[in-house]
């Protein structure tokens, strides 16, 4: 399995940064249809009203042309790629979401980790693409992509 080089890293990250600042559109019956691209890249009809972690990272993934989930759910991702326990800038971080054993989750970029704390870059970050810390405790995973 040949697994992403850093410069396919640097390009899904180039492609998640030209989203950076991208909001959720609020009030009814409206949606983001830049938002509403992720899903439809993925083949799905979904507005943003929907949980669209998932559907961003797959969308960059699918775009830098490297391999992807194609799910919706954020712990889809644990089984994409390699685990590493060692991450690079780049790679794929899934965290839970309300407990450990919950369907719930988040999936983001690993930017960096500091302290306690693991950075991110997602989309569906408080509504809109951003750079955002996570305690390092809800990593349920990190994974290198081949």
């Amino acid at each position: 399995m040949i697994m992403v080089t850093q410069q396919e890293r640097l390009n899904m990250l180039e492609i998640a940064f030209g989203f950076y600042g991208l909001k959720e559109w609020t009030g009814a019956g409206q949606s983001n249809p830049e938002v509403e691209a992720f899903f439809k890249e993925l083949g799905y009809d979904y507005s943003d009203d929907t949980a669209w972690c998932s559907a961003f990272v797959n969308y960059i993934a699918k775009k830098a042309g490297v391999e992807y989930s194609g799910k919706l759910d954020a712990r889809s991702w644990m089984k994409v790629g390699q685990p590493t326990s060692n991450p690079k800038v780049g790679d794929v971080v899934v965290f839970w979401r309300e407990s450990v054993n919950s369907w719930k989750g988040h999936v983001a970029l690993f930017i960096n980790k500091e302290g306690d704390n693991i950075y991110a870059l997602g989309g569906n970050q408080s509504n809109m693409v951003n750079i955002r810390a996570y305690p390092e405790y809800r990593v349920l995973g990190y994974r290198r992509l081949s």
